[in-house]
């Protein structure tokens, strides 16, 4: 892999940047905070998307880009004779191969997964190779001995065989499982073969059975048809009974009915000869009923006019009490309008006041709570800064003269107690500050008197307000009663008028004494009346009945006539209750035996045909049988197979252990050598793969901090190289970030020497470094520095800086337009 160009923009402190790599030993130089490793994120960023990049997505945009300006990083690179051309961005993301237009993957996710399969290495695997970080070359210093080595396995590739085991393993449990299940639920041969027999025995049995059940219900059915002919005459006659039998009932009630019938129409004759003696007097006595009705109907109009005239007399009372009370009321009211002209007086003298008033109260609250703001805001930020110099006073102290200066990072010094002086005497002027806000908080936390009595006067004019208001309102409702008493007054002498008039045309001369002796009369000849009706109506039918009487008769005499004949054809029937009894029993007994060899033929062949299944039940549990052993044995064979692979895996990974210390001595040394002129030529690792330089074949018992750096840089080279050979890949390119560390400039002269020689390994190489004396051994230098007046990250190759020119950025904003707009935030 190697890198050509990369391009950032809004991204984390880069605006705008462009960067053209080129072969050899690049440097990327800078103070510390400047963006030098922010270019290395970016590169990260673009081929394995967020999981690469510190923070979240919104820490990601450049904190001064514009509310929908986009943020993307755009890398070209080569990789096995093709170039491709990655451009990701927060919502997007594509890739290009060879300078086509087309992407060859166009979504986060797919081109995250492209570039994986490309590059042969996953995200863990690319930082391990390509990029050494900061504070990763002494990874393994912290761990303990099995850590070491869980560690090399696991950025060697070679826990992916402990992977591969885990899963042989668990395939292996599973089959152990699956095995012992299915003998658990194997059921047993012998109870199988014998289960076979005694089905076939059970089927014979059955059989037989069958076989004598359908001749007995054959014998049985030929009984039941010799006694059949007799049960059906005997039905047929008894049938023919039951018929004379209902038609005699029917005609005997009908007899009696009819009889019965003569009879009341003998009583009924009886009554009309005791009605002509009674209805003449009836009628004689009825004789004034017209004329007292007459009589009655005029005292009904004479007592309904006196009851009108209670009435219109009861409402003219009332009517003159009402119009005394209107008077009264509207005497009460004359004095309405001159109370209405002075309270509407003093209305507006009290709304012309009261603004003054509340406009004077809302200025002086207004100054008084901005006092007060102002007071506890500046006091807080007082406090804020007392924590934050006592803080910075307490680090200063702990550490001495090592404490880092705040703005190169390097060690004070001889600085140190004017620093600390500084940082107390500001300290001092913040209490002092401090003191006095406090003070002035606390003055201005109760309310003035002022504001008191303003609030008090405000408070008093609103009630005498709101109290005028309402005594205003009380006199114009009284006003607009005035009005509506007058009205009140007209309608009810014009109802009076009227209820005198109505009084006048009313009749006189009702007697209420001879209208309650007069109605009584009345109600007792309506009676008499009544009873002279149905007197003459029972005169009146006298001939139909002594008709129907006849009728009925003759009706009568036939129905009797009826009933002898039909006694005389019950008596010539013959048929009695013993016979049929005795025909009925014997078809009975001849039903019953037929029907019970009939159940005993289908219960035989219902037990035949169980047998049966029973049978094929047994047939069938002994292929069962058969089918679960044959996937038994499949299983046995599948497990040994498992067992075997297990075994080889454990020696596969037993040997790639065993080589891995003398392979990686062997490549560490060789760097090691070329790191130190020949100094120390040979480095190994003991058992618990700690690093050990020979020196004349014998572990140096003591090396110094820069030479545990060194070890450290050439272990990282040597694990970065076996995992690109393990990768398929060719490792040209390495980027190393922060790796001087404690070196003196001698050995990082020599380390930037060792990796010039390297050139035939590595093509690329680039170092970022904030230590600016190691770039007269580079052959590129880019330098990265933050514009003050800009808030971003500049980075320019010597005197010429290699930020995009407006007119480049503009191009480049043309041409991703549509990304800008798909990237924008909602």
């Amino acid at each position: 892999m190697r890198l050509i160009s990369l391009r950032l923009q809004n991204f984390r402190q880069h605006a705008d940047t462009r960067i053209e790599f080129e072969r050899g030993l690049t440097g990327i130089i800078g103070p510390n905070g400047s963006g030098k490793s922010t270019l290395l994120e970016a590169i990260a960023w673009s081929l394995y998307g967020t999981s690469a990049a510190r923070g979240t997505r919104d820490s990601i945009r450049f904190s001064r880009a514009a509310p929908r300006a986009s943020v993307k990083v755009e890398l070209e690179f080569e990789l096995a004779s093709h170039r491709y051309r990655v451009v990701r961005g927060l919502t997007n993301a594509e890739v290009f191969l060879d300078g086509g237009d087309a992407p060859v993957a166009s979504t986060i996710s797919g081109t995250t997964e492209f570039l994986q399969r490309r590059l042969g290495m996953t995200r863990s695997e690319f930082f391990h190779t390509y990029f050494t970080g900061q504070k990763e070359l002494d990874v393994m210093a912290a761990l303990g001995p099995a850590e070491r080595a869980r560690f090399l396995s696991r950025v060697l590739g070679y826990d992916r065989i402990s992977g591969a085991q885990e899963i042989a393993r668990e395939r292996r449990r599973a089959l152990m499982a699956e095995i012992n299940g299915l003998k658990q639920g194997m059921p047993d041969a012998d109870a199988i073969w014998r289960g076979v027999a005694d089905a076939e025995a059970r089927l014979a049995v059955a059989r037989t059975r069958s076989t004598e059940a359908e001749v007995a219900r054959i014998n049985t059915d030929e009984r039941l048809s010799a006694v059949a002919p007799q049960w059906l005459d005997a039905q047929a006659q008894r049938d023919q009974m039951q018929q004379l039998l209902a038609e005699l009932r029917v005609a005997e009630s009908e007899a009696m009915g009819f009889a019965r019938e003569v009879e009341r129409l003998d009583r009924e004759l009886d009554a009309v000869a005791i009605a002509h003696g009674e209805l003449a007097p009836l009628r004689n006595a009825t004789l004034p009923l017209p004329t007292l009705r007459v009589e009655l109907e005029s005292l009904e109009q004479l007592a309904a006019a006196d009851a009108r005239r209670q009435t219109l007399m009861e409402g003219v009372r009332t009517l003159a009490e009402d119009d005394a009370k209107l008077a009264e009321r509207a005497a009460r009211l004359e004095s309405a309008p001159a109370l209405e002209r002075e309270s509407q007086a003093q209305l507006v003298t009290l709304r012309g006041t009261l603004p003054d008033v509340e406009r004077t109260l809302d200025s002086e609250r207004t100054a008084w709570a901005k006092d007060g703001q102002e007071a506890e805001t500046r006091l807080d930020g007082l406090r804020r800064q007392y924590t934050e110099l006592s803080e910075q006073r307490e680090t200063l102290e702990g550490l001495g003269e090592q404490s880092p200066c705040p703005t190169c990072g390097r060690p004070l010094g001889a600085s140190f107690r004017s620093v600390l002086d500084l940082l107390n005497e500001q300290i001092e002027t913040v209490r002092i500050d401090g003191n006095y806000y406090r003070q002035r908080v606390e003055q201005l936390a109760a309310l003035p008197a002022a504001i008191e009595a303003l609030d008090e006067q405000r408070r008093t004019m609103q009630l005498e307000l709101s109290a005028a208001e309402r005594r205003l309102q009380r006199i114009q409702n009284a006003l607009a009663e005035a009005t509506q008493v007058a009205d009140s007054r007209k309608e009810l002498a014009a109802r009076l008028t009227q209820a005198t008039a109505q009084l006048a045309a009313l009749p006189l001369g009702y007697d209420a004494q001879r209208h309650r002796a007069l109605r009584d009369e009345v109600v007792r000849l309506q009676e008499l009346e009544t009873k002279a009706a149905r007197v003459g109506g029972l005169v009146e039918r006298e001939d139909v009945t002594r008709t129907e009487r006849m009728r009925i008769t003759i009706i009568r005499d036939a129905a009797r006539t009826t009933v002898v004949a039909l006694e005389r054809q019950r008596t010539a029937l013959g048929m009695d209750d013993t016979s049929y009894q005795r025909v009925r029993d014997a078809h009975e007994r001849a039903s019953a035996e037929a029907r019970r060899a009939e159940l005993d033929a289908v219960s035989a062949a219902g037990e035949a045909e169980r047998a049966r299944a029973a049978l094929d039940s047994a047939e069938q549990g002994r292929r069962d049988l058969a089918r679960l052993q044959e996937t038994l044995d499949a299983l046995e064979k599948d497990k040994q197979l498992h067992d075997e692979l297990d075994r080889a895996l454990t020696d596969l990974r037993t040997d790639l252990n065993f080589q891995l210390r003398p392979e990686l001595a062997a490549i560490a040394s060789k760097f090691l050598g070329e790191l130190t002129d020949g100094r120390y030529r040979e480095l190994e690792f003991d058992e618990d793969y700690r690093v050990l330089i020979m020196e004349d074949e014998i572990p140096k018992p003591v090396i110094s901090g820069g030479e545990e750096d060194l070890c450290n840089l050439v272990l990282r080279l040597a694990i970065s190289q076996m995992i690109a050979e393990r990768a398929g890949q060719a490792f040209s390119l390495l980027i190393l970030d922060e790796v001087f560390g404690s070196l003196d400039e001698g050995r990082r002269a020599n380390v930037v020497d060792l990796l010039r020689n390297l050139h035939g390994r590595f093509e690329q190489v680039i170092v970022i470094t904030h230590i600016e004396q190691v770039q007269e051994g580079l052959d590129r230098v880019l330098m990265v520095e933050y514009d003050d007046a800009r808030g971003c990250s500049v980075v320019r190759a010597s005197s010429r800086a290699i930020n995009a020119d407006p007119s480049e950025q503009d191009a480049f904003s043309r041409a991703d337009t549509s990304d800008a707009r798909s990237l924008a935030p909602s």
